[in-house]
């Protein structure tokens, strides 16, 4: 599906709980293209954007190493030639070239700029079209969804910072194209209202510790996910986590263990 004249999104055939739709693809420029997050290793997928690109698919870039957005890649190399660029190898993934926050690739008319933005995974990069001011935001931001952070890689107090990060881009973010799920037309209100989200679950998890005086994840996890539905528990339980270990840095809470996750938890007095 074109989105502009330069953006062309191809969702990969993995849709699930996790992944909404499917991984969303997006190739990027007229004469010359980058792919970002080439998504599963799927022959069908990859077919499809090799043949969507007609031979002027010259870079790869992945928004993040997680097995939905950067498996694709080799295979994507493999039938285009392409170089493959993302923050560091990981996870079966190893870029031609590690690339980090400020990293520019010009291209034809067009300039995609690299923002770092942990939180998700330590290794998150977005990818900002500068001419259109279009975010390719990976699982930064999805639309109708919010995004799990399961410690030790993922990290709630970074998660936070490249929210409040993206809101004072200059100019400003025009467009979201997310990782999953449609564009998102208004960023601002977007990043502000998953910042209130994420603050308020934080205190309904300072509240539920207080009140049971100390407790593990998964006495508090009831309480404080009383309103997700049974098959995202196991998801909300690793985010729960994320907020206890952010309220210990903040000095509201404490842990015997913080890198267990099955640990106990007290307020701090």
């Amino acid at each position: 599906m074109a989105l502009c004249a330069s953006v062309v999104r191809v969702t990969a055939p993995n849709p699930g709980i996790m992944t909404g739709p499917g991984t969303n693809t997006y190739l990027v420029g007229t004469h010359e293209l980058i792919v970002v997050d080439p998504g599963p290793d799927d022959a069908g997928h990859l077919d499809a954007l090799a043949e969507s690109g007609a031979g002027r698919i010259r870079w790869i870039v992945v928004t993040h190493t997680h097995p939905d957005h950067a498996p694709g890649a080799a295979g994507l190399a493999d039938r285009t030639g392409a170089e493959v660029l993302g923050f560091c190898a990981r996870d079966d993934f190893v870029p031609a070239r590690d690339v980090g926050d400020g990293f520019e690739l010009q291209g034809r008319g067009f300039t995609l700029r690299a923002l770092h933005t942990p939180g998700h995974a330590s290794n998150h990069l977005c990818w900002l079209l500068e001419n259109e001011q279009m975010l390719f935001s990976g699982d930064h931001v999805m639309e109708g969804s919010t995004v799990v952070i399961a410690p030790p890689d993922g990290d709630m107090a970074l998660y936070l910072q490249s929210l409040e990060r993206l809101l004072v881009l200059d100019p400003p973010v025009a467009t979201l194209a997310p990782g999953h799920g449609s564009l998102i037309m208004e960023p601002a209100a977007a990043l502000r209202g998953i910042i209130e989200h994420r603050l308020g679950r934080e205190k309904a998890v300072a509240a539920a510790l207080a009140h049971a005086g100390r407790a593990t994840v998964d006495e508090l996890l009831p309480t404080v996910y009383a309103d997700v539905r049974d098959e995202l528990l196991p998801v909300a339980r690793k985010s729960l986590w994320a907020h206890l270990r952010k309220l210990e840095s903040d000095g509201v809470a404490r842990a015997d263990d913080r890198a267990d996750i099955d640990a106990s938890w007290a307020p701090t007095p």
